[in-house]
């Protein structure tokens, strides 16, 4: 078959389309032949060689893929060769196949086709894990979103407008902020040209946000704790802004508030299928009803994936950027 490798980290044109073996499912693992997968902040991370695949897993990039089933591992079951299916990786999904455990994987939703479904499993596993799960969003609460027009942020503000709550999303420019709007965000900040904290105090007289779900890290760590309501619960998913912040502990006790960073691709396999098997239960009916939708940017081939990665680098989309595999 045929993948995306990195022979050596740089940048985009560090990513090369070869041959390499095919893989072979496992214990519990089926083989999923690739139609599309799609760019994630993870992956651009890998190929600068800053994040490196866990132990076991692919060396190639890729964190989500939608394809079919070409064969199933001793002991996997559920599924048959043949089913169209979308699945949360650990790594692999830039290629023509990929293994996947069984319990990583998700059926197309009704009303998305097979390569759309490619950009779901990861922003949505990611959102309704860290905002959901782990931070108990409820309705009637505000959600904060920083990158309220990247993958993760279009989905969150969706997935948090379908449970009742009120979205403040940051984001770069009045036509990313407009794309928000039209997605059900209530609070459009510019952090560009205007103070998170500031804006969301006068929009929610004082209160704050009660979730803050970031990717930005170190560099928000302390404006972050201000903007928080009393009980607030900060999720930290990346590190954009550093990995090194100070924290004013006096003041996330005044507040009774809560800090935590999760990532989602190191974690044991039997995690992942729980948090699959909650998206499954609770994401795929809103999908299917219409009241969550992927936002795709744009669509561009598997092997010009370093397009892809110049598109996400320049922080010009809104959404996903999709890469079809060749026999797609």
């Amino acid at each position: 078959m045929y993948a995306i490798t990195i022979p050596e980290p740089g940048g985009p044109e560090a990513l090369v389309w070869a041959q390499v073996p095919d893989p072979v499912p496992g214990e519990g693992e089926v083989l999923v032949e690739v139609v599309a997968s799609a760019v994630n902040r993870a992956d651009v991370l890998q190929r600068q060689g800053f994040y490196d695949p866990p132990p076991g897993s692919s060396p190639y990039p890729g964190l989500e893929c939608a394809g079919r089933i070409a064969a199933l591992g001793p002991g996997a079951s559920g599924w048959a060769v043949g089913d169209e299916v979308c699945a949360l990786l650990t790594g692999g999904g830039y290629a023509e196949k990929v293994v996947v455990p069984a319990g990583q994987l998700l059926p197309v939703p009704e009303g998305i086709d097979l390569a759309t479904a490619a950009a779901l499993p990861e922003v949505v596993c990611t959102v309704w894990s860290n905002v959901f799960m782990i931070a108990h969003l409820r309705p009637g609460e505000t959600l904060l979103v920083h990158g309220g027009a990247s993958g993760i942020g279009t989905m969150a503000i969706q997935l948090a407008k379908a449970v009742g709550a009120r979205v403040a999303v940051t984001a770069g420019g009045p036509e990313k902020l407009a794309r928000c709007a039209e997605l059900g965000a209530d609070i459009l900040i510019d952090y560009r040209e205007q103070d998170f904290v500031e804006e969301l105090a006068k929009a929610t007289d004082g209160a704050g946000a009660d979730v803050i779900l970031d990717i930005v890290g170190a560099k928000y760590l302390e404006r972050n704790v201000k903007a928080l309501a009393v009980s607030g619960r900060l999720v930290v998913i990346g590190l954009q802004g550093g990995v090194k912040g100070e924290l004013n502990l006096g003041a996330l006790l005044a507040k009774r508030a809560a800090v935590m960073a999760t990532t989602l691709r190191a974690r044991p396999v039997d995690e992942k299928a729980a948090i699959v098997a909650a998206v499954r239960e609770h994401v795929w009916p809103l999908i299917a009803a219409g009241t969550v939708r992927p936002v795709v940017d744009r669509t561009l081939p598997l092997a010009d994936a370093a397009e892809g990665h110049r598109a996400l680098e320049s922080g010009t989309h809104v959404g996903k950027v999709l890469l079809l595999a060749p026999q797609s």
